[in-house]
C-alpha cells in the first residue's frame, strides 16, 4: 500500500509539473490553454512544414508583392500575443483562393486570393485571421489531438528527431483540412481585434467575409472544399459586425489603403 501511495504521489506530482509547463498563451488578454508542445518545437515543426510546402508549391517571384504582404503581416504580428515568434509571410503563385498557417508562424497566401481583394484592410483581415490561428495554437492543438498523448509527451520530453518526421508527414494534411467552427470563430474574433490594434480598419474583416459569402453562391463546390468545417459565413459576418460596433466610432477613421493595394494587385498575373 505504501508503494502504491508513493507511486500515486509521483504521478500526481508529474501531472502538476506537466500542467505547469503546458500552460501557454493562446489569445488576447493573456488567455491560456494546456499545450504540451513547446514554442521551440512548434517552430521546428513549422519550419519543416514550410520547407515541404515550398518544395511542392511555387513561391511567387515578385519581391515587391512579397515585401508588401510581409510588411502588412509583420505589423499585425508585432502587436499580437505571440511576439516571441519570428513570423514569416509568403505568397504562393497559384489561382487558388486560399490561405493557411503552419505552426510556428509560417503563413501562406495564394496569389488567386490577393486578386479578389480590394484593399489593404481586406488583406490585413486575411493575415490577422491566420496569425490568430497561430496565436491560439489551433494547429498545435489539432496535432496533439490527432497524434495522441504518447507522441506529444515524447516531444515535450525531448525525443524530437523521429517525432518531428511523423508530425511533418501528417501536419500539412491536418492544417489544410480546415479548423473547427469554434476555431474559425475565435480566429475571426482575435483577428478583428488585432486589426484595430495595428491600425487597420476592422471593417476589412467584414468585407472579406462578405466576399467569401458571395463566392459560396458562385462556386459552391470550391467553397465547400475550402471551408468544409467552417461556420456559416453569414454567422461569421454578424459576429464580426457586432464586435466592430463595440469598438465605437474611433475605428471609423482607420484606413483601408485601397490605392496602395491596387498598385500591388496589378503586378499579379
Amino acid at each position: 500500500m505504501k508503494r502504491l501511495s508513493f507511486l500515486s504521489s509521483w504521478i500526481h506530482l508529474g501531472m502538476v509539473f506537466l500542467l505547469f509547463l503546458g500552460c501557454a498563451t493562446t489569445g488576447p488578454g493573456g488567455r491560456k490553454s494546456f499545450i504540451l508542445i513547446s514554442t521551440n518545437e512548434e517552430f521546428s515543426i513549422g519550419e519543416k512544414m514550410a520547407k515541404q510546402v515550398e518544395q511542392e508549391e511555387k513561391v511567387l517571384n515578385d519581391s515587391l508583392v512579397q515585401d508588401y504582404v510581409n510588411q502588412v503581416g509583420q505589423r499585425i504580428a508585432g502587436i499580437s500575443d505571440r511576439k516571441e515568434l519570428p513570423f514569416h509571410f509568403k505568397v504562393l503563385d497559384s489561382k487558388e483562393i486560399n490561405a493557411f498557417a503552419c505552426p510556428g508562424g509560417y503563413i501562406y497566401l495564394y496569389s488567386g486570393l490577393l486578386k479578389i481583394l480590394e484593399d489593404e484592410a481586406e488583406l490585413s483581415g486575411v493575415l490577422a485571421h491566420e496569425i490568430s490561428h497561430v496565436v491560439a495554437r489551433h494547429g498545435v492543438k489539432r496535432l496533439q489531438k490527432v497524434l495522441g498523448l504518447q507522441v506529444v509527451l515524447s516531444i515535450a520530453f525531448g525525443s524530437k528527431s523521429e517525432v518531428s518526421k511523423e508530425l511533418v508527414a501528417t501536419g500539412i494534411g491536418i492544417i489544410l483540412q480546415g479548423y473547427s467552427r469554434e476555431n474559425e470563430l475565435e480566429a475571426d474574433q482575435f483577428g478583428t481585434f488585432y486589426m484595430k490594434q495595428a491600425g487597420f480598419n476592422p471593417n476589412g474583416m467584414k468585407n472579406l467575409l462578405g466576399k467569401l459569402d458571395k463566392l459560396s453562391d458562385e462556386e459552391p463546390a470550391f467553397f465547400e472544399k475550402l471551408l468544409a468545417s467552417h461556420p456559416p459565413t453569414k454567422e461569421r459576418i454578424a459576429r464580426v459586425e457586432n464586435q466592430i460596433s463595440g469598438f465605437g466610432k474611433k475605428v471609423e477613421g482607420l484606413p483601408f489603403n485601397k490605392g496602395e493595394y491596387e498598385k500591388i494587385k496589378k503586378r499579379i498575373q
